[in-house]
């Protein structure tokens, strides 16, 4: 499985949900290694802004002081010799991984929804075909079912790939993101489940119409300041939330992301989703990267042959018999 990997060592350095990544500089001669970044975790119903919080778009002093608070408890609870209980009701994201292992922000966000526009932080209603879709996917393995087959399992389970999209929404914690500059090109490596885009700036056309690849296909060029990343060329296998959950977008997905560095340890980074199939209008989610000096991206050691899938297979069928052989009440 693609959890429970490196986390108490990387807890130890590494504040919570940082992305790693260097900012991109306008074309010019090759740029060294960015020090990878990082962002504030945040999870699929984070994209939309909360219920209470209506049409604010960012934190009250009051609500934002306590949710500094909140995290600066939490962090102390996280480096206590003998941290609290592998799992809590209170902290949703604890039933993933222990406490302890779930990365931190050392500055919480005002932000109350990654979604920017529209201006009320809400995702836009999704066409027909879209919650079609969506239902498709829900129904394919009902809560509480065992699993029969590799694929009632989520690509990220696989450890196939989280999407683009997927990939650099901040989760839990492996939110590193490390970007390079060379002659003609930008490289845009994720750290977790290790994908890793080439992104030409020469200006070339995209891929065929009738080529489809897990990230797209992906063209830049520079705006100004900011670095504009078009990809398309997508499958319709992968979602748009965090490691590739949410939303199954369409083939006809066009993805727009902007770089732009907005002081010397940090890149906004927005991406604006156009997909006529799937959402009634486009829309945009955004957050800061972090440069983080010292940050070290390392092996996401999780592949499609990972003993995990099949000991979760072996361990559905060992249930199946089980209760297949209990005495009948």
């Amino acid at each position: 499985m693609p959890l429970r990997r490196r986390m108490a060592r990387r807890a130890a350095r590494r504040g919570a949900g940082e992305q790693t990544t260097e900012a991109p500089e306008a074309p010019a001669a090759a740029a060294p290694a960015a020090p990878a970044a990082t962002a504030e975790p945040a999870y699929m119903e984070e994209l939309e802004q909360l219920n209470q919080l209506k049409e604010q778009g960012i934190l009250s002093d009051e609500e934002y002081a306590a949710k500094v608070n909140a995290n600066d408890e939490q962090i102390a609870k996280d480096l206590n010799p003998e941290p609290e209980s592998e799992f809590s009701a209170e902290d949703p994201s604890a039933i993933n991984a222990s406490r302890h292992w779930l990365e931190r922000p050392e500055t919480p966000s005002r932000a109350t929804s990654l979604v920017v526009d529209p201006p009320n932080g809400r995702l836009p209603e999704m066409t027909a075909a879209g919650q079609e879709r969506a239902a498709a996917r829900r129904g394919r393995r009902g809560r509480g079912q065992l699993p029969a087959s590799y694929t009632d399992f989520s690509n990220y389970d696989r450890c196939l790939t989280r999407g683009l999209v997927g990939s650099i929404v901040p989760v839990i914690y492996g939110n590193g993101t490390q970007i390079v500059q060379a002659p003609g090109v930008v490289v845009i490596r994720n750290e977790m489940i290790h994908e890793a885009r080439v992104i030409p700036l020469d200006g070339s056309a995209h891929a065929g119409s009738g080529v489809h690849m897990w990230m797209g296909d992906s063209r830049g060029r520079f705006d100004g300041d900011t670095l504009v990343i078009e990809t398309t060329n997508f499958t319709d296998r992968t979602g748009l939330g965090g490691n590739g959950n949410g939303a199954v977008h369409s083939q006809n997905l066009t993805l727009v992301e902007r770089l732009r560095r907005v002081d010397p340890d940090t890149l906004r980074y927005e991406f604006t989703v156009n997909d006529p199939e799937t959402y009634t209008r486009p829309w945009t989610a955004g957050f800061d990267l972090d440069s983080k000096p010292g940050y070290e991206i390392y092996e996401y050691a999780c592949h499609e042959g990972n003993l995990g899938l099949a000991n979760m297979l072996s361990a559905a069928r060992a249930e199946e018999r089980a209760a297949a052989a209990a005495p009948k009440r």
